[in-house]
């Protein structure tokens, strides 16, 4: 159906002209889900490796390789000769990253950029600082339980979780299968990461956990003293504050 829309919309359209074409040729078809089925067909959308689609390394020449991300919310028909040839690959860390051949990985507009000020030591890119704690999510154990990735019925894991008011940084699971949204911000956290947290829990609420609790953490460089007094009255809310540092060894000819 999207490949169809694009076509027949001469090959450039935003997400919204998709789903209306969509819609109207074949009926109420989810937001979200052409949504997802959007970014999975879009060769340099860094969040397209979190579908099983996307899970192995591999040449962006499939069935699933016909957009190309133009900007927020807008795509065009993929070309090579244009668009240059894309693929997933593995990084230096490891991790899958989608990128033009022979350049380093792609990035795309952020929804929620934080400033990095020069006398901050911080991850050089959210989605570092993001698939650290992915990695490492068994460290954050908000209420003292151990937390791991959510998987959807789709197979897509809970790293930039998409959803109807935007993506979720990492959403997880504890033990007893209740629901914790960890929203990062790169250096210091503010006061308004309080309702952007609440929108994604009450999101989780009505969508994806009836029955079940949706609890918040915040992740910041430093909390903003205003953030601090928000959360103090949000039981469900939790805080913490990373720190990095490193060492250097002296290196002597031997």
């Amino acid at each position: 159906m999207i490949r169809e829309a694009i076509e027949a919309l001469n090959g450039k359209a935003t997400y919204g002209e998709i789903k209306d074409y969509i819609k109207a040729k074949f009926g109420d078809v989810n937001d979200s889900t052409i949504t997802c089925q959007i970014i999975i067909c879009s060769v340099n959308h860094p969040s397209r490796i979190h579908y099983p689609e996307n899970k192995k390394p591999r040449i962006c020449t499939s069935q699933y390789d016909f957009l190309f991300n133009t900007g927020r919310g807008k795509v065009e028909a993929y070309n090579q000769d244009t668009h240059g040839l894309w693929e997933i690959r593995v990084n230096e860390y490891g991790k899958l990253e989608v990128a033009q051949q022979g350049l380093m990985e792609c990035e795309v507009e952020a929804e929620d950029e934080s400033i990095i000020t020069p006398e901050a030591f911080s991850f050089p890119m959210e989605s570092h600082l993001r698939d650290f704690l992915a990695t490492n999510i068994q460290e954050i154990k908000p209420d003292g339980k151990y937390l791991r990735l959510f998987i959807d019925d789709t197979g897509r894991d809970g790293i930039e979780y998409p959803t109807d008011v935007g993506p979720i940084d990492i959403l997880a699971q504890d033990s007893d299968g209740n629901f914790v949204v960890i929203e990062l911000k790169l250096s210091k956290g503010p006061d308004r990461a309080v309702g952007q947290v609440l929108r994604y829990m009450g999101w989780v609420q009505k969508h994806l956990a009836p029955g079940k609790n949706v609890s918040g953490v915040l992740v910041a460089a430093s909390m903003d003293e205003k953030l601090k007094y928000a959360v103090s009255v949000l039981p469900n809310i939790t805080m913490y504050e990373y720190k990095v540092s490193f060492a250097l060894a002296p290196v002597a000819l031997q």
